[in-house]
């Protein structure tokens, strides 16, 4: 009998298209074919095959790395878009800032006691120092 192994987590199953593709893959590899093909053909009379193989290359690894690239469930864009957001947009320094329950609750003691005060007539206006 075959075995076949079930992934635990099915959120980390991609639905495959046609040769074992995601239809991203496919996408980005039509695009890089579309664009890198024509290129070689255009350069490979000018300056040679080997420099126009690799030209083709370099102009077609971008679309590579958009199909097959990813990094914790995330595709290329979005890993580009958190590293120039870290970078460049977002402050340096974010100072951890927390709600301190027990700071409110005793700002909050003090105005009812405040208020009270005001209430029974036992509180005492200060008045506003000037320079």
């Amino acid at each position: 009998m075959a075995y076949v192994p079930v992934p635990k987590d099915l959120s980390k199953v991609k639905t495959k298209v046609a040769f074992n593709l995601t239809k991203r893959q496919i996408i980005c590899f039509a695009a890089a074919l579309a664009i890198g093909l024509p290129l070689f053909f255009l350069l490979k009379g000018s300056i040679g095959t080997s420099v126009a193989a690799f030209v083709m290359i370099v102009v077609m690894l971008p679309c590579f790395l958009l199909a097959m690239y990813e990094k914790h469930g995330q595709p290329l864009e979005t890993v580009i878009k958190n590293v120039i957001q870290t970078k460049f947009i977002r402050p340096k320094e974010r100072p951890y800032q927390t709600d301190n329950f027990y700071a409110l609750i005793e700002k909050q003691r003090k105005l009812e006691k405040e208020v009270s005060a005001i209430v029974k007539g036992n509180h005492k206006t200060e008045k506003p120092r000037r320079g």
